[in-house]
């Protein structure tokens, strides 16, 4: 077997489109793939299909409050007010949603993984969702955040004009998950030094856009992050996860958008040429006048910051308020937080959780209005490469990565 699909061809093709020999990011020695690949196998059935797909009676399965959620179609975001007081971790009920399609309904005891293709040093193999729980766990604490989020604010306040769902902050959400390293299942295959990229498919209905079927959702990884820390997570907060974020196994590939985090997984291709799929190719690019005529990939999350409080929020003059917020990176920790709330000075907000590499920081910030009236709330993070949330962000015409301060609203009342 070639481990060659028709889908997988057609994109070929479509890589003729770009750049040859895009830059391989996150290189990995040869030396580093034979000790990974060393590892001895798990008695795997060969290859076989995946289990069939149900949809839910709606595109979204689990409850969606008005007072949680803003719904757009199959996704939904979290407002930020339900966040207030719920701790570090996003609970899954509130966790925002982003579908394709709808939510499929799969059964974990018929569920298979398929690997395949040129990058393995073997046939095709199969994993049932057993084998994977008999494979050593890693629990890992990350964000997932779609690529667009934010992306309003590209037309509210900088006055452009981008395509996509109108996310405001709420596409966003931090879990403790637990699984097996993508490395483990790739050594089990017997990933070839050879191996160049790593090709995850989902199991969700196919996606059909203007009358074109752009088949599963799928993006290529290259194989130096396929090996550094992604997960195959079956576990989300200490539960089983549910079908709305990826039942039974979906990846988890932190720092980086969304949309590499494959949800329903049911296929891995490892290939020992460049892959692509329309995901990467004619969606997740930062096109635009300031781009090279290809774009230019979306990989890591920029920085970003968010009040916990509802969108032109009401507060009382001349009483103390303190006001919470959240600030992450796919750059690493949050260095340090810093409020404004009359858009001259600044000040430092106190941190309140830790400041974890793949999460987010938790802070407070005290704040007396002394007059009634309309004031515009700002937040800005430093992350620990140094780069700070900037007054503008890049523009790009599909609104991704917004990571500019945003100027959030609020109403002082009278004081009572």
């Amino acid at each position: 077997m070639t481990g060659l699909t028709e889908e997988t061809a057609y994109d070929r093709v479509r890589l003729a489109q770009w750049k040859a020999g895009e830059a391989r990011l996150l290189g990995l020695s040869r030396r580093e793939l034979l000790r990974l690949t060393a590892a001895g196998g798990l008695a795997l059935a060969a290859a076989g299909t995946t289990t069939g797909t149900a949809s839910a009676a709606g595109p979204i399965v689990k409850p969606l409050p008005p007072e949680w959620f803003d719904v757009y179609g199959s996704n939904a975001e979290t407002r930020w007010e339900a966040m207030s007081g719920q701790g570090y971790l996003t609970p899954v009920d509130r966790f925002f949603v982003r579908d394709h399609t709808s939510t499929p309904v799969l059964d974990a005891a018929t569920w298979r993984l398929k690997v395949f293709g040129t990058g393995l040093r073997r046939g095709p193999v199969e994993f049932t969702y057993r084998d994977l729980r008999a494979l050593p766990s890693e629990t890992i604490t990350a964000f997932i955040e779609c690529a667009g989020n934010g992306r309003s604010f590209f037309t509210s306040q900088q006055g452009q004009s981008v395509s996509g769902t109108a996310w405001k902050l709420g596409a966003v959400g931090v879990a403790r998950w637990r699984g097996v390293r993508l490395a483990t299942v790739l050594a089990q295959a017997r990933l070839s030094r050879h191996a160049v990229d790593v090709l995850p498919e989902g199991l969700d209905p196919d996606y059909v856009t203007g009358g074109v079927n752009l088949g599963k959702v799928r993006r290529p990884l290259p194989v130096g992050k396929a090996l550094q820390d992604v997960l195959l997570a079956y576990e989300m907060n200490g539960q089983p996860l549910p079908p709305d974020h990826g039942s039974p196994v979906r990846l988890v590939v932190p720092s980086w958008a969304g949309i590499s985090s494959i949800k329903w997984l049911g296929r891995i291709e490892v290939s020992a040429e460049p892959l692509v799929s329309p995901w990467n190719t004619q969606y997740y690019r930062l096109l635009g006048p300031d781009y090279p005529a290809e774009g230019t990939l979306v990989t890591e999350q920029v920085v970003k910051s968010a009040f916990e409080l509802p969108w032109g929020a009401t507060l009382a003059a001349g009483q103390r308020h303190v006001l919470r917020g959240r600030s992450w990176s796919g750059h690493g920790r949050i260095r340090r937080v810093e409020v404004s709330t009359d858009g001259v000075t600044w000040k430092l907000a106190k941190p309140i959780s830790p400041a974890l590499d793949r999460g987010w920081l938790q802070w407070e910030f005290p704040w007396r209005p002394r007059a009634a009236g309309a004031y515009t709330l700002r937040a800005r993070a430093t992350d620990v490469t140094g780069v700070t949330q900037p007054d503008v962000a890049p523009y790009n015409t599909q609104g991704y990565l917004f990571g500019a301060v945003v100027r959030h609203p609020v109403t002082v009342g009278s004081a009572p």
